[in-house]
């Protein structure tokens, strides 16, 4: 009888024990989307309409947009009065929409960047919950809301966000058409590039359609590539979605839209350094652990899985993917840190299947742990190093005084505490207090660096043109880039070789020796307000 009330006993405590795992799981399962919601909500969405525009991309995105609806010109992009020919017509148009919507203002025209990343990380866990598994698919989605590059992208109001969407759904369906072969998936590829070339241009074909050549080149299936780019059906889409703006931005412009556009914007642009945007061919190694952050050691432990690439075919198309971009852009003239993120999706997805592997503590928390420490050492760094700045201009934009309160201060230290808390905890395995890190850093990143990074460099560009709108002053730019100014003001702001007798100026402090005698209307943070002498001065 003993044995049996034993037996009995052993299967009593087993089966408590399975029904706690299973509670265990099920909890687990509810708190995933409740995790990945919340990462999205901090990353995306605090603060987004609380920071004013930063330029000079935010504010000519914002300017142009601005003009297009006083003009009533949904074809052709205008900035400061003068043909914009930088980027294509799609992020405008939406930016329009939002504007006419809710007002004119940075949530408006910041918000088809935030659902165009929402609906990036929607992509990136449907694709890997069906092609690896679910956890796998919220980690992937997880870790591409809560990094840094994507979250700095995600919420400014450029064409960047949603040439990422349109470049992940195309390279996610040349991968379910690799794997199925059914010409409804590589169709869609072709409408989602068609869309990108109206996002942000020629880079849209290029990445899906020369990595994913090298992908098929490297299984032995280059005749499958070519038999699905021969698709006429699919160059149909494209054409459709496309072509009709480039056809009539053509015919407004003619030849000025073709050299300002293809050659100086995308030729010239991988040719040359453009607006002193160079570097050297290893640039994009410390900007890829920068944009991956709070990711960067995940990142180097996932490295090693570089073997797999022939074993695996999936890895052979996400590395591809990434090694493609960082290849081409780092061969590029003009280097600027976001470029690389046309290759990152692959990369959340591999650092997902790996975050497993992950046990040193010191590769998983050096890097949070070191941004943590620089985001609540900001302050004191500008109150030593500010004054010594030769720069007058950059010297009074560090040096704004109001910028750092107390409750900035201690929320900065809060984070790093509860960051420091996450390292030394050893119970959860590395990932899951690594994935706690990532909110804290999104906090951080969208609560207290970026808000205090607007105010120092677009606080004052603000306050001077809300100034000179109440005040009715005509503005002419001087030796400075700011769009936004015009945003703020409602009004062009066209620039001046030479200023006028009379003339209303906008430009920097470190430009006050050469413009002569001039009644200060305005200066702080190194923005100047100054009237030129004369019949009106």
């Amino acid at each position: 009888m003993r044995g049996v009330r034993g037996g009995a006993s052993i299967l009593g405590a087993q089966g408590t024990r399975e029904r706690r795992l299973a509670r265990r799981a099920g909890l687990r399962a509810a708190a995933l989307p409740l995790l990945l919601a919340a990462a999205v909500l901090l990353g995306l969405f605090l603060n987004l309409g609380a920071m004013p525009l930063f330029d000079v991309d935010e504010g000519a995105f914002g300017e142009a947009t601005r003009e297009m609806l006083e003009r009533g010109d949904y074809v052709s992009t205008w900035l400061n009065g003068q043909p914009r020919y930088d980027k294509p017509i799609l992020i405008y148009w939406l930016q329009a929409a939002s504007a006419t919507m809710f007002g004119l203002d940075e949530f408006a025209l910041r918000l088809p960047s935030a659902l165009a990343a929402s609906a990036w990380i929607a992509a990136v866990f449907a694709f890997g919950r069906r092609h690896l598994d679910r956890d796998t698919g919220y980690a992937a989605a997880f870790i591409a809301a809560s990094t840094a590059g994507l979250t700095v992208i995600g919420r400014g109001a450029t064409a960047d966000a949603l040439l990422n969407l349109f470049l992940a759904l195309a390279m996610f369906d040349i991968v379910r058409y690799a794997f199925g072969a059914r010409p409804a998936w590589r169709r869609r590829a072709f409408l989602w590039i068609g869309l990108g070339l109206l996002a942000k241009g020629p880079v849209a074909l290029l990445v899906p359609g020369a990595a994913s050549l090298l992908a098929f080149a490297l299984q032995g299936r280059t005749r499958d590539w070519w038999r699905a780019v021969r698709d006429p059906a699919g160059w149909a889409i494209l054409l459709a979605v496309s072509l009709p703006w480039y056809l009539l931005e053509y015919g407004q412009r003619g030849g000025a839209f073709l050299a300002g556009f293809f050659m100086r914007h995308n030729v010239e642009r991988f040719l040359s350094p453009l607006q002193g945007h160079g570097g050297g061919p290893l640039y994009y190694l410390p900007a890829i652990l920068v944009l991956l952050l709070p990711y960067s050691g995940l990142f180097l432990r996932t490295l090693p899985g570089l073997r797999r690439m022939r074993a695996s075919p999936l890895d052979c198309f996400l590395w591809s993917w990434f090694l493609f971009v960082f290849v081409f852009f780092s061969l590029a003239g003009t280097k600027l840190p976001h470029y690389l993120l046309y290759g990152a999706t692959p990369l959340f997805l591999l650092m997902a299947q790996r975050r497993g592997v992950l046990r040193s503590r010191l590769l998983a928390f050096a890097p949070p742990l070191l941004f943590l420490g620089l985001v609540a050492a900001l302050p004191q760094l500008l109150r030593r190093f500010a004054p010594g700045i030769a720069n007058p201009y950059v010297r009074e934009a560090l040096g704004q005084d109001g910028v750092f309160g107390p409750l900035w201060q201690a929320g900065a230290v809060l984070l790093l505490v509860a960051l420091l808390g996450l390292a030394l905890w050893r119970e959860p395995p590395p990932w899951r207090r690594l994935a706690a890190s990532g909110l804290l850093c999104s906090l951080a990143l969208a609560g207290l660096l970026l808000p205090a990074a607007a105010a120092l460099q677009q606080g004052p560009v603000k306050e001077a043109a809300l100034l000179a709108r109440r005040a009715g002053w005509e503005v002419h730019s001087w030796r400075i880039n700011v769009p936004s100014f015009s945003v703020y003001r409602g009004a062009v702001t066209p620039a001046t070789a030479s200023p006028g007798a009379g003339q209303v100026i906008l430009t920097r402090s470190d430009a006050l020796g050469a413009l002569g005698p001039a009644r200060l209307l305005y200066r702080k943070g190194g923005i100047v307000l100054a009237r030129m002498p004369g019949a009106n001065g």
